[in-house]
């Protein structure tokens, strides 16, 4: 049976969106999926079902909206597109926590290095459906705004190697 991950948009952080994650894996079990098990209470969901990436993500938004009265969004990925996206990494030798991934239904702006705001020392670099940005001093002490951000949802490289591993290991 195929293997999904899900990146929920906007939960936990900065004290909105709560979603406790043992809710989460039992919400996915009630709507049909295999094996759901959740990384880190940042809203990440590993799960399987024969259902397509598209289908299933749908599904799982349609029970988080019902859940928190308003839209969560979710970005689906295979195990393969998130390898891939380990690989791809643009910044390898960047400690895992200060390499963010902002994940995108779709391709990052053609002028993305033109629509970035407050750049210092960050570094940015589009993907395929993905901005990789290495945070050289910290993420706390950036300014930087990538207004694309709106879009997506961002995990750093360490949360990415792992839900690669849970999803194929």
């Amino acid at each position: 049976m195929p293997t999904h991950i899900a990146l929920l948009r906007a939960v936990n952080v900065g004290g909105t969106g709560k979603l406790p994650m043992v809710e989460l894996k039992a919400m996915a079990q009630r709507i049909g999926f295999d094996n759901p098990r959740t990384y880190i209470a940042s809203g990440n969901l590993v799960f399987e079902s024969e259902l397509p990436g598209a289908e299933a993500g749908a599904k799982l938004e349609a029970a988080l909206a019902e859940y928190a009265g308003k839209p969560v969004g979710v970005i689906m990925r295979t195990p393969e597109a998130m390898t891939a996206v380990c690989d791809s990494n643009p910044f390898p030798e960047a400690p895992g926590n200060r390499c963010v991934v902002l994940f995108l239904d779709g391709a990052p702006p053609a002028d993305l290095q033109d629509t970035l705001k407050h750049q210092a020392s960050e570094q940015v670099a589009a993907g395929q459906r993905e901005i990789y940005t290495h945070y050289v001093d910290g993420m706390g002490r950036s300014k930087l705004i990538i207004p694309a951000a709106r879009a997506g949802t961002a995990r750093n490289m360490n949360t990415v190697a792992k839900l690669v591993e849970m999803a194929t290991g």
